[in-house]
């Protein structure tokens, strides 16, 4: 995950703080609970489209489901310190 760039921050998404959970049940399948920086942001298909591309290749994994949740809301204070020091908020 951490090779899906935000589009618009140019950051990945996982040092973005914009994963909010991984489960992966014994068959291999797993879930990604995402949410996005604003609610009214339009790429949630497109990170959608980049997360399956980047795992598509992965051993043994099963089927990928990824449910986009906006609670709690994304803030700034989610993200890991190299992306709050790339983005200035450091």
């Amino acid at each position: 995950l951490k090779t899906v760039n935000d589009p618009e921050l140019g950051i990945d998404i996982w040092h973005l703080g914009l994963i909010y959970e991984i489960a992966i049940d014994d068959d291999g399948n797993v879930k990604i609970d995402y949410t996005l920086t604003t609610m009214g942001c339009p790429i949630g298909p497109m990170i959608e489209d980049e997360v399956r591309q980047a795992t598509s290749g992965i051993e043994g994994m099963g089927e990928l489901t990824m449910e986009m949740v906006m609670y709690p809301p994304w803030t700034p204070e989610k993200m890991h310190p190299l992306a709050k020091s790339a983005l200035g908020f450091v």
